[in-house]
């Protein structure tokens, strides 16, 4: 749970640069990777994660710039690793400028439960890496060497002198 601002703002960059480095990796070709043939495609995930940024912290009282055009998945990788990049700053800075400290503590309605805003922004990255892990799956799926998140990608293993890395 964060106590301050300062805690939120410091694990918030650290997962938004993970999850920037992950979608940096996306190619146009992977954009249409699913799953199974009714699921959403690789580019409708990232772009989901991207725009729902904003749509989040509006719901909770920040005042924040939605993504322009969040209903269509743009054509090209790039477009959604520079969207994100933008989003995820702009949502540090709304978060600093508009909340204290105190207003962590506050408690909203959030989804039909009574919650604080320290456990509402932490739900917010746990919604990113969730996305971002479904991501990284499609990656691989789609024939990409995902990037290391918490750790390397079997490719990497044998970096560390692991011919065989865990599962």
């Amino acid at each position: 749970m964060y106590a301050t601002i300062s805690d939120f703002i410091n694990e918030w960059n650290k997962e938004a640069l993970l999850t920037q480095n992950v979608l940096d990796g996306l190619t146009d070709d992977s954009l249409n990777q699913k799953v199974y043939p009714e699921g959403r495609t690789l580019g409708r995930i990232a772009w989901h994660l991207t725009t729902c940024i904003p749509e989040y912290l509006a719901n909770f009282g920040l005042k924040i710039d939605m993504v322009e055009n969040a209903e269509s998945v743009p054509a090209t990788a790039k477009e959604i690793a520079e969207t994100y990049r933008n989003v995820s700053a702009k949502a540090a800075k709304v978060i600093e400028e508009q909340w204290t400290d105190e207003t962590l503590s506050q408690i909203q309605d959030a989804f039909g439960r009574q919650e604080t805003n320290a456990s509402i922004i932490m739900g917010l990255i746990k919604h990113t890496v969730h996305h971002r892990g479904q991501v990284t799956v499609l990656m691989r799926q789609a024939g990409i060497k995902p990037f290391g998140v918490y750790g390397p990608p079997k490719e990497d293993w044998i970096y560390l002198g692991v011919e065989n890395p865990p599962l």
